[in-house]
């Protein structure tokens, strides 16, 4: 039994904690062709893909929706550009004004795949 919960507590447990905590720690960078997805800022929340609230500290970006500003490239979890047609988005985002409100308008929804 010492064995087998040994065998969760580092294996099992953090992929289970990875997939429940998925932060959204976004940079934005200046040009097409270096982002993981196009986003799209619409004008009333019944048009967006994901509603949006920006968060204050990183440590508060713990599910989609909640995002942080981050400085470097490197820290993000997506690299976001912002089109300036809906045509060319990949994801329609609208900000909210509070944190509660933000999430996937559609519950199936999710991120376009990362760039590798």
């Amino acid at each position: 039994m010492k064995k087998f919960f040994l065998f969760f507590i580092l294996t099992i447990l953090p992929y289970l904690i990875s997939e429940e905590t998925s932060a959204q720690k976004i940079y934005r960078v200046d040009y097409e062709s270096q982002a993981d997805f196009k986003a799209y800022v619409v004008s009333y929340e019944s048009q967006a893909d994901l509603k949006v609230y920006k968060v204050k500290y990183e440590s508060q970006a713990s599910k989609d929706g909640l995002w942080y500003k981050i400085s470097y490239e490197s820290q993000a979890d997506y690299r976001v550009y912002f089109v300036d047609y809906e045509s060319q988005a990949h994801l329609k985002i609208y900000f909210v004004d509070y944190e509660s409100q933000a999430g996937w308008r559609i519950s199936d929804r999710s991120y376009p795949s990362k760039r590798k």
